[in-house]
């Protein structure tokens, strides 16, 4: 079966400038994910004919399917249209369906058909008009051997509207599609290149149809496994066999599967165990609650939170002992024990948690740089701590320590 793939291309200056940000390739993405698919490149490109049609002809070259947003409003800088009857040398003329739909279009608005708004209407000869529901710019499909080019308007729920009622069902039917078969294992507490290094073997004895990815974002790394085949339940079954195998190999790291963050899946977890979850955090000030108060039902086990960020509100308020801090510092182990194991016999819970460290730009000492920070977890059986060495920048460090505490939560539920 051969392999379809496809090419976005969207067109605007505005675009380029960072004026508005372009959503509408990622959800087409998703999308021809869905039936087989695959996209090769996406191609931004300003309101230049020459570039235009360079980035078309381009186009062809890769893909079997060219999908086009942007550049067909009725004013001088959209130049979408006219490039594509010159690209598939055409004339422009007016479509009387398509100028009977713009003409309906605006008498349910109550509105005068304008001559540019009548230019709507105005479509290339070669290609075949494709009713746009909600807008005024009928979308354009172009068949060239065995290649199809697809230009639609670029407001996000018009083109969400041709895509669903009408290219996805179109290339569906066009093509004999493979099925697709993703698989997210979602993993933390280690760097991509230890990950790497540890399932080489692995990753070099899947079959030819599947494939890893690695995907590395704050804190974790996802991995993801995409098998092309014919039957999605036996790929599906074969994935799952290479997951259990991966298991055997970094099993510690593996937190879940899908889309759920570790607020998420810790979440239910402590749901599930009817466990409660009280907080003391100082340097990430309030930012490791809200990931767990982001997830609806939180209140089901967690219960609250402290931020006793000065030296005496620790004393003070949670009840830290002030020889500890004269004697340790409030960025210690000693300190970070304590303010565990107070707020979780403060609040009643089965678990505290605690942060305290150096986010910067300042407050470092020689032997406590920035970047220092100490995460400690408590329950009834158990007190247990950890020492992480960030990076310089403040922001960054609040998250990864956040992110730090709610994996060291994970690895020491009893």
């Amino acid at each position: 079966m051969k392999k379809i793939v496809a090419e976005l291309i969207t067109i605007g200056d505005e675009i380029l400038y960072g004026q508005i940000v372009d959503t509408n390739s990622q959800w087409m993405s998703t999308e021809l994910d869905k039936i087989g698919i695959k996209v090769v490149r996406k191609t931004t490109v300003g309101d230049l004919e020459s570039e235009i049609l360079a980035v078309f002809a381009e186009a062809e070259t890769r893909a079997d399917v060219i999908l086009i947003t942007g550049g067909l409003g009725p004013t001088s800088d959209d130049l979408t249209k006219d490039c594509l009857a010159k690209f598939f040398n055409c004339s422009i003329t007016i479509h009387e369906e398509a100028l009977a739909e713009v003409t309906e279009f605006f008498k349910s608005r109550g509105r005068e058909l304008t001559e540019l708004n009548r230019q709507q209407a105005a479509l290339p000869t070669a290609c075949q008009k494709i009713t746009n529901a909600l807008g005024t710019a009928p979308g354009m499909w172009f068949d060239k051997r065995d290649k199809v080019f697809m230009s639609m308007p670029g407001v996000p729920h018009e083109i969400k509207k041709i895509m669903t009622d009408h290219v996805i069902p179109r290339l569906s039917k066009k093509y004999q599609l493979p099925v697709i078969h993703h698989k997210i294992i979602r993993t933390i507490g280690i760097g991509e290149s230890f990950l790497a290094e540890k399932i080489a073997d692995w990753e070099n004895a899947l079959p030819k149809h599947i494939k890893l990815a690695y995907l590395p974002s704050l804190g974790e790394v996802k991995l993801r496994l995409t098998g092309f085949g014919t039957s999605l339940q036996q790929l599906e079954s074969e994935t799952n066999v290479w997951v259990e195998k991966l298991k055997e190999r970094v099993g510690q790291f593996i937190y879940g599967f899908g889309e759920d963050p570790i607020e998420v899946v810790l979440g239910k977890t402590l749901r599930d165990r009817n466990l409660t979850l009280s907080i003391a955090e100082s340097c990430t000030g309030g930012y490791l609650s809200h990931l767990i108060t982001s997830v609806p039902g939180s209140s089901e086990y967690f219960l609250g939170t402290m931020i006793p960020y000065a030296y005496e509100i620790k004393m003070r308020q949670l009840g830290v002992k002030p020889e500890t801090l004269e004697k340790y510092g409030a960025v210690s182990e000693p300190t970070i024990i304590e303010m565990a194991n107070i707020v979780r016999a403060k609040f009643s819970t089965s678990i505290g948690v605690a942060t305290s460290g150096i986010a910067g730009p300042g407050g470092a000492t020689p032997d406590k740089p920035v970047g220092t920070v100490w995460i400690a977890y408590s329950d009834k059986h158990q007190t247990v701590t950890k020492k992480l060495q960030l990076t310089k920048d403040r922001a960054l460090n609040i998250r990864l320590a956040s992110i730090a505490v709610l994996n060291l939560i994970r690895q020491s539920l009893p």
